[in-house]
């Protein structure tokens, strides 16, 4: 049997999203030796737009590939069916239907291709990369225009039966709650926990207290960011919409914790940049909705990847997965 020697292969990790798509070349420690970034939107047929994809790449494998082997192609995109490499009825990206992605990179690459969810991809750049290495048991929470999850038990992440199965931000936490901007469900998690959310609450929350200090902001300029400014002033209605988000967010981490005893949750995203204001509450609150067999055995932790490069990292993770 032939020896695999994995210091001479390289990974490419790919990132779609509704407006750019990243991608690197990826070692198998980690380090992304090159990288670049393309519109996704520029293109109505998914051919012209791995074509264009193709024609971006091939700079960067010609010169970091001449003495390395290119293993694969690991990507990680909205919607993304893993075990049929498809993208099924992606809402932000302009190819309608279910599209043989793996497939056609396959084709015109000439490479093995993986594809899972974003979330999904994260959580094994975590494993692989981050602060997840050598857990076996966890569960990533991506908190940004979103709330994705990703959940690894025995060291696999769960797929379900049909690839779909984790999207946790869509579970309900308040039932006839907020109603969903995009799904219509009432009382989301993603409707509260996630920046647009938390840029919701704000706005109904700074009505009610004409003296915060959010009333200073125009009503397109209030968002998570704001909200974070105005909580380090000490704004008693900023530091409550973290509190408020923190509690939903501790509620629905004890269902999850419930469901699949994780040894933690990993935290990612824009959100988390709030610290304490954020997590102190969810901390609370996850402990108090605990049965007694589960308190004080999960970490909240947060995520060791740069934030720029991890949807690249977790992308390039899929090529290095063991089946």
């Amino acid at each position: 049997m032939a020896i695999i020697d994995l210091s001479q292969q390289v990974a490419l990790g790919i990132d779609i999203g509704g407006t750019n798509t990243k991608f690197g070349l990826v070692n198998h420690r980690g380090e992304i030796l090159a990288k670049d970034s393309m519109k996704t939107d520029s293109h109505e047929e998914v051919e012209d737009f791995i074509d264009e994809l193709y024609e971006n790449l091939q700079p960067l494998i010609s010169q970091y590939c001449t003495d390395r082997e290119l293993a694969g192609i690991g990507i990680g995109a909205p919607n993304a069916n893993y075990y049929k490499g498809t993208i099924e009825q992606a809402p932000n990206l302009r190819w309608t239907g279910v599209i043989p992605f793996a497939e056609l990179m396959t084709k015109r690459f000439n490479l093995p291709c993986k594809m899972t969810n974003d979330a999904n991809a994260a959580a094994l750049g975590e494993m692989m990369y981050g602060a997840a290495r050598g857990m076996q048991d966890f569960i990533m929470i991506t908190l940004g225009t979103g709330v994705g999850a990703g959940i690894v038990s025995s060291g696999k992440i769960v797929y379900g039966h049909d690839g779909f199965a984790g999207e946790l931000g869509h579970t309900i936490v308040k039932p006839g709650g907020r109603k969903h901007w995009s799904t219509g469900s009432e009382g989301s998690l993603e409707a509260y926990a996630s920046a647009t959310g938390i840029t919701i609450t704000a706005k109904k929350m700074r009505a009610e207290f004409p003296d915060s200090l959010l009333n200073s902001f125009a009503e397109k300029d209030v968002n998570a960011k704001t909200v974070y400014e105005c909580a380090l002033k000490n704004d008693a209605t900023a530091i409550e919409v973290f509190r408020y988000t923190g509690q939903k967010l501790g509620e629905a981490f004890a269902n999850f914790v419930m469901f699949s005893s994780p040894q933690a949750i990993l935290l990612f995203g824009g959100v988390i940049r709030a610290g304490d204001f954020i997590l102190e509450p969810a901390r609370r609150h996850m402990e108090k909705n605990l049965l007694p067999i589960f308190r004080d055995k999960v970490k909240l932790v947060f995520s060791e990847l740069n934030e720029a490069d991890a949807a690249i990292l977790g992308a390039s993770a899929l090529v290095w997965e063991q089946s």
